[in-house]
């Protein structure tokens, strides 16, 4: 389940529609937020199988004028540490200036007949601001096949700080417009604050 919308009371009824533990979801979220006007928003609301367990989670996206903020509450059961279930939520507050990338990934349906403006069957939205880095290493060659030499390693460094998946199938058609539309935005304000390309 996910939801989208611009108002501080839209974010609140999102946050109690997912029915995911609402108080502290919200508490959490409205202290990060403080004061500042929202300008988009998304709910997502995720369920989880983990060996014999069903685990729920929520991730809540907020934009506002300066700060991207990023909300998840998962549930555990309770374990040698904690005699009953538990819930552990955590918010992070991020300058729109330091998001140094927004990638959102289509899966779009028989592509030779897409048209525009059809909803992709699943959008993955992936947010990165320096926090988590992933490195992808392999060992370098170089064109002889012959060649035996240590040619030392080549790879990838990709921020992946935050992703999140939405599918039509899972989530529905309303939950992958909703994605789509707080992409939009959070891609607009980081481009605003970035300033004109040189």
């Amino acid at each position: 389940m996910a939801k989208s919308g611009t108002t501080t009371q839209g974010l609140r009824a999102a946050i109690e529609r997912s029915g995911y533990y609402p108080a502290l979801v919200a508490e959490a979220v409205e202290a990060a937020v403080g004061g500042e006007p929202i300008s988009s928003y998304l709910v997502h609301q995720e369920t989880t199988f983990d060996s014999n367990e069903v685990r729920r989670h929520v991730t809540v996206l907020v934009l506002t004028g300066n700060r991207f903020i990023v909300s998840h509450t998962d549930e555990q059961a309770a374990d040698a540490g904690s005699p009953s279930p538990y819930a552990t939520t955590s918010t992070e507050s991020v300058k729109l200036s330091s998001i140094s990338s927004v990638v959102l990934s289509r899966v779009v349906a028989n592509p030779e007949s897409y048209t525009p403006g059809q909803l992709p069957r699943e959008v993955v939205l992936t947010i990165g601001w320096g926090a988590v880095s992933r490195i992808d290493l392999e060992p370098a060659a170089c064109g002889d096949q012959n060649c035996d030499a240590d040619h030392g390693y080549t790879g990838n460094s990709t921020a992946d700080d935050l992703s999140l998946r939405v599918s039509e199938a899972g989530d529905g058609p309303e939950t992958v417009r909703q994605a789509l539309l707080f992409a939009q935005a959070l891609s607009e304000a980081t481009a605003a604050t970035s300033g004109p390309a040189r």
